[in-house]
């Protein structure tokens, strides 16, 4: 009616000062800080792999004085049993472990996030066999499914994320259903309605929003497990193909019992950077989740002129 108000939703916001209280939360969680700490020093690594490797970690040297030798000024890590340089493959490594990690949590995000908002949002029978198939996958031995479809493609660095990715995404689905089916009922979203929004605006724009804490922490993980997964993978043989190699790759050649007593520094390396990297992701997430979790994310609403 004329000049009659009209109720008009705002988005959600954080409260003055959330941006603070944040970081003072986050800060507090100290393994989660020096976690943080040391992930970006892994990435600054590998980021600058160029500058920072000493040999080429392709170069294969078969000579008596290069291969097998322990770490030392020159080799700092040592070399393996193809004469390579191992600190300019942890370098190097570290490169596609992370990417892999990064391209698996966004590929896992981005279908479970979308899957468990459709779901949660519509309810009813729609949601009700969506979820149906998301049971029946997570019934899936995991590890056994990504083989299963690594030993049928030759997989490239994208190729093992999307394979991984592809298989992970379940969980977040079900988080953010969850989530979508607890806020779909709040004041704000119908008011939205009410105002004639687009379900696409008031999926993504509106509620979508106020379920990023849950849809941070769980990234965190996804990038920890994918680094797992694909270390596991490669050291089955069924991952990166040469030329290309990551930390799990390299502990592929760990599985010669003679090799590993003569140069244990040869799975030593690889794998106390898997451990510390998915350690620190998965301090991280913790530390996220006590930093996002308690906060609530208040809806207001006003009346603003005619529409």
């Amino acid at each position: 009616m004329t000049g009659m108000p009209s109720l008009q939703t705002s988005q959600l916001h954080t409260p003055t000062g959330y941006s603070g209280s944040f970081w003072s939360a986050f800060r507090a969680n100290r393994p989660a800080v020096i976690s943080a700490v040391l992930l970006l020093l892994i990435t600054f690594a590998a980021a600058l792999a160029p500058l920072l490797a000493t040999h080429d970690p392709y170069l294969i040297r078969l000579s008596s004085d290069a291969i097998k030798l322990s770490p030392s000024a020159q080799h700092l890590l040592g070399t393996d049993h193809l004469g390579r340089d191992l600190w300019s493959r942890m370098l190097y490594g570290a490169r596609i472990s992370l990417l892999v990690g990064f391209l698996t949590m966004l590929i896992s995000v981005a279908v479970g996030t979308v899957y468990g908002a459709v779901s949660g949002y519509y309810g009813g029978r729609l949601d009700f066999w969506m979820m149906r198939l998301v049971d029946i996958l997570l019934s899936l031995p995991t590890i056994l499914l990504v083989m299963i479809m690594a030993g049928i493609v030759k997989p490239n660095v994208f190729g093992i994320a999307a394979i991984i990715g592809l298989a992970s995404w379940m969980r977040v689905a079900r988080l953010v259903r969850g989530q979508f089916l607890s806020l779909k009922e709040q004041e704000f979203v119908e008011a939205a309605r009410a105002l004639g929004y687009s379900d696409y605006r008031i999926i993504f724009v509106h509620i979508l929003p106020n379920v990023s804490s849950v849809i941070i922490v769980n990234a965190t993980l996804l990038v920890a497990y994918a680094i797992l997964t694909e270390s596991a993978l490669s050291f089955l043989g069924l991952g990166l193909q040469a030329p290309m190699f990551s930390w799990g790759s390299m502990l592929n050649a760990a599985q010669d019992i003679v090799l590993l007593r003569q140069v244990p520094w040869l799975a030593f390396f690889p794998g106390l950077a898997i451990f510390v990297t998915v350690l620190c992701f998965n301090f991280c997430g913790d530390g996220l989740r006590d930093a996002l979790e308690p906060k609530t994310i208040t809806c207001s609403t006003r009346y603003a002129g005619k529409r």
